[in-house]
């Protein structure tokens, strides 16, 4: 058995008969405006579903919380009460009468944004995706924002599919553009450099982008002329498989339901956030002002899924916009829902490269502004406690085991030692392939 066995073996060690906890949970949404219903992620449709179920919750529009439930056949009406019941229990439901907008704390409400709206452009990137990519498109080219573009950036593909999909499904409604060359962060650049919106907002190939997602990004960076970037909340499009509730249990929506913002000009409340910015968000839900990305010169093509460095381009974009003089805001309500990993084994290639991946963003930050390795030095003692205490996964009341979620942990940590080393040889291979070219 090879290192890399070795690894995915360490989080699949388990009980045969655990399998028999991880029963499917559907994922729905339920509006309190609306309780006589229940619609699929990104509301696609109504669902009328049987067994445990997951329902967001929302008022006015705005996200409140996540609540469970148990539903019998033919009989909804029982289980969208007990939903409601479970969100006015365990939720902070304002009692307010439905004509009357709900406060979010740095938004600014839809009727005090002005007239001429900016242009948005919201890029997505795949490869040989073809099967699974018209869900997410489907559902960004129904967001209720008007005239927003959709680009469609396909990746070093090994078929025309996805272009043939694209033009015959989409038209004029999306644009397609290829990028030779693999690397997430050179389709996310080939995307930038084409785009026209004042705002190029990202999501992945396996997303489902909430109606209002293009709306709530907007509204946020409106609310500030600061703000820079803006990420979103990332829910389960579904819970079936064993690997899809390790994945909550591990890293789910951790971010809250809250807006928050991060500037340098204000002393942060902790001090590796100038560094630990993945607590900003993540690349499936994130958008920026164009002419700041570009100025930033884009994503690091040294970055990214698809390269040695297995990720890290969002991360180190933030930490670009942050250092710049820019904020960076979370704004909830911009939502989207995305399909986890499926199999134990895709999750621990997924969990090591976030390990190598925020090495790789590191090496790379640090690369850019070297005076950074000194401030990073000097927090590294508190870094490391904080990883240490922060996941030390005890006994748990859900089926997900302590030593599955240490095993993770512990392919993550090892992914981390190898990320810089990762993102030195994807330099070297990149200028290597350019002398030679």
């Amino acid at each position: 058995m090879n290192g890399s066995d070795q690894r995915t073996a360490a989080a699949r060690r388990r009980p045969a008969a655990r399998d028999s906890f991880y029963a499917p949970v559907c994922v729905v949404e339920l509006d309190l405006d609306e309780p006589s219903e229940l619609r699929s992620p990104g509301g696609l449709g109504t669902t009328a579903p049987v067994g445990r179920v997951l329902a967001l919750v929302r008022l006015h529009g705005h996200p409140l919380g996540l609540v469970t439930a148990t539903g019998t056949a033919g009989d909804s009406a029982t289980l969208r009460r007990a939903l409601v019941d479970a969100a006015h229990r365990e939720l902070r439901v304002p009692a307010l009468p439905s004509t009357t907008p709900v406060a979010r704390p740095g938004q600014v409400d839809r009727a005090r944004v002005p007239a001429g709206p900016p242009t948005v452009s919201v890029i997505v990137c795949t490869r040989d995706r073809d099967a699974m990519l018209p869900r997410c498109l489907d559902s960004v080219v129904r967001t209720d924002y008007p005239g927003a573009e959709v680009i469609v950036v396909d990746n070093a593909p090994t078929s025309d599919a996805t272009e043939v999909l694209v033009r015959s499904r989409y038209g004029d409604r999306v644009r397609y553009v290829r990028e030779p060359l693999p690397g997430l962060a050179r389709a996310r650049n080939r995307g930038l450099s084409i785009a026209r919106g004042a705002i190029c907002a990202f999501t992945d190939d396996d997303a489902i982008a909430d109606s209002r997602w293009v709306d709530a990004l907007v509204e946020a960076f409106r609310s500030d002329d600061r703000i820079a970037c803006v990420t979103g909340l990332v829910l389960p499009a579904e819970l079936e498989t064993e690997a899809q509730f390790v994945l909550e249990e591990y890293s789910g929506p951790s971010r809250g339901f809250a807006a928050q913002s991060w500037s340098l000009r204000a002393p942060l409340d902790d001090p590796l956030a100038q560094f630990s910015v993945g607590r900003f968000g993540m690349g499936a839900n994130m958008a920026f002002r164009t002419d700041v990305l570009r100025a930033l010169g884009g994503f690091d093509p040294a970055t990214g899924t698809g390269t040695p460095s297995r990720g890290g381009e969002d991360l180190l974009s933030f930490q670009q916009v942050l250092t710049s003089g820019h904020t960076v805001a979370y704004q909830p309500d911009a939502i989207v829902w995305h399909r986890h990993r499926r199999t134990m084994e895709a999750l621990a290639i997924q969990v090591r490269g976030f390990g190598v991946g925020f090495g790789a963003y590191l090496a790379a930050a640090v690369s850019r502004q070297p005076s950074l390795l000194v401030k990073l030095v000097r927090r590294l003692p508190y870094g490391l406690w904080r990883w240490h205490t922060s996941h030390r996964f005890g006994a748990r009341p859900g089926p997900v085991d302590g030593d599955t979620l240490r095993g993770l942990r512990r392919l993550e940590r090892r992914g981390l030692l190898y990320g810089p080393f990762c993102y030195l040889y994807t330099l070297w291979q990149q200028r290597h392939v350019r002398a030679g070219g």
